[in-house]
């Protein structure tokens, strides 16, 4: 699948791919990728399928991310980048460090593990609660948005999802995730990287100090699949540690090994 992205600095310097995770998008990461374009990469951003304004797909599940990963990857003509991932992003990029470490310089997971998670209720709870929100009977992004406020009270949580409405044409709103298709594949969001191989370059796991998404239990798993794993844990940080603490994060990336030289 052809993966809609936005770029961010000079084509000439280290190539870095971020991918957003569950209910996200590339312009999530907007101000972060202008920050490590100043750092000296060039930063790539692609929305995953069923996501922002990539295509939508039945197919839902990792295999078929990594292939749209390595096909993004064939296109864009980039031999070896940093990847970073968030959330469902960090496990695309680990199964895609495992299967194609040759084309990853180094690996970057945002608040992930690759153990299986029970996540899955809270965000089919929050898809539900998306759904019963008939867009056909709203005139507005404001009305909609006083929806979403009593349907979603996390402030922060709701802002972020509002990102998703956008107009399909003049009078039809729509969300840009495909509510129905990652709901019933929910399952497959959350289960556990596997692989019969390692990836022995370096790898930094950043995780968020009130986040449960990484837990000390995870550790051996992670050394296991990532030998040269570093974890770092971002204090007054949770799941979206990268929006509640922007600088802590990049500073994080900006001082692991794949910060490029001089």
């Amino acid at each position: 699948m052809e993966l809609f992205y936005r770029s961010y600095g000079d084509k000439t310097n280290p190539p870095m791919v971020i991918l957003h995770g569950l209910f996200g998008m590339s312009d999530n990461w907007g101000s972060i990728a202008k920050k490590l374009a100043e750092e000296g990469f060039y930063l790539l951003l692609p929305d995953q399928r069923n996501h922002g304004r990539s295509g939508h797909s039945d197919v839902f599940n990792y295999v078929a991310m990594v292939d749209d990963l390595l096909e993004f990857f064939d296109a864009k003509e980039l031999e070896e980048v940093v990847l970073v991932g968030h959330s469902m992003g960090g496990k695309t990029a680990m199964q895609f460090a495992l299967d194609y470490p040759e084309r990853v310089r180094s690996l970057v997971v945002a608040d992930m593990s690759p153990a299986a998670s029970d996540h899955g209720d809270v965000h089919t709870g929050i898809i539900d609660k998306l759904l019963d929100i008939d867009l056909s009977g709203y005139s507005s992004r404001q009305e909609v948005t006083e929806a979403l406020r009593k349907a979603i009270p996390n402030a922060r949580l709701r802002q972020f999802l509002k990102k998703n409405l956008y107009w399909k044409d003049r009078s039809n709103l729509g969300w840009r995730i495909n509510l129905e298709v990652v709901r019933d594949k929910l399952e497959e969001v959350f289960r556990p990287i596997a692989s019969s191989q390692t990836f022995d370059k370096p790898v930094l796991f950043i995780r968020g100090a009130n986040s449960d998404y990484v837990i000390d239990e995870d550790i051996p798993l992670i050394h296991e699949l990532f030998p040269k794993a570093e974890i770092t844990t971002i204090e007054d940080a949770s799941h979206w540690l990268h929006a509640e603490q922007p600088e802590a994060f990049v500073e994080a990336v900006r001082h692991h090994s794949v910060k490029p030289s001089p």
